[in-house]
């Protein structure tokens, strides 16, 4: 799948950071220099509802924010780790329906681990969650309060971005 949308190197990041009880999302737009804030939050069903019944309100969500915000890329963070295999499934689960709803609008999706995010965002892969929220909140300018889920889904779009300007560099022979 290509990226749809794109126009003099200006593009729109939706980062989602899947999670089964609260899945997080952050969307920046950038003009391959610099990136701008555009939203982010909190897909959080009742916890007390059927699985299957929180699934459906995160895709339903998701496909929400893709209609409203129109991504050219959506990235989604790799599962590495979990705390029982029960979790894992359910993280899985979760995971699965953002790859859903970026398959069905066709946009291209991308991955990036943890490890991945914290390099590019802090510059040390074994930074601590904090750490990653305070530099996205200084990197986007963003005051007041971000939640640990909006922070990991907008460090998810920063360093697909930083990985889009390194290639784009490389293409248009910048970067020799």
């Amino acid at each position: 799948m290509s990226s749809q949308g794109r126009n003099n190197g200006c593009f729109t990041i939706l980062g989602i950071d899947p999670g089964s009880i609260v899945c997080g999302y952050g969307v920046i737009t950038s003009n391959g220099r610099t990136a701008r804030y555009e939203a982010s939050g909190r897909i959080a069903p009742p916890a007390s509802r059927p699985l299957h019944y929180r699934l459906r309100s995160i895709y339903d969500s998701l496909t929400e924010i893709i209609g409203t915000y129109r991504p050219t890329d959506i990235v989604v963070e790799k599962i590495f780790f979990a705390k029982s295999a029960k979790a894992a499934l359910h993280l899985g689960h979760a995971r699965g329906v953002a790859l859903l709803a970026a398959a069905s609008t066709e946009i291209s999706l991308h991955e990036c681990s943890a490890l991945q995010v914290k390099k590019a965002i802090v510059g040390y892969g074994r930074a601590e969650k904090s750490q990653v929220q305070e530099m996205v909140k200084m990197i986007l300018c963003i005051k007041g309060n971000l939640s640990p889920d909006s922070a990991d889904a907008l460090a998810l779009a920063l360093c697909y971005m930083n990985t889009l300007q390194f290639t784009q560099a490389v293409e248009s022979g910048k970067y020799r």
